[in-house]
């Protein structure tokens, strides 16, 4: 089992702030979450479009080729603009 944040934006648009999700066997990166995350229907299938998507595994920003086990955090955030 992983726990799967979405920040800021993100949250707003799918609609939760967070999930826990059973791992499946196939994923092994955050490539592959990405990729089962956004085989959802809805504003789901936009995660993976979303230009500069931050992403973290335990706290720790990470990109797409980053491993994950069970046990894991994951968060995504979206791109930050300042002003």
């Amino acid at each position: 089992m992983i726990k799967i944040l979405y920040f800021a934006s993100l949250r707003e648009k799918l609609g939760s702030g967070g999930e826990s999700l059973e791992l499946p066997d196939e994923v092994s990166d955050l490539a592959g979450l990405l990729a089962l995350l956004s085989a959802r229907d809805g504003e789901w299938r936009s995660l993976a479009a979303v230009k500069n998507l931050k992403m973290a595994v335990n706290q720790e920003i990470a990109d797409a080729s980053a491993r994950i086990c069970d046990g894991d955090e994951i968060a995504f955030f979206p791109p930050v603009t300042g002003g």
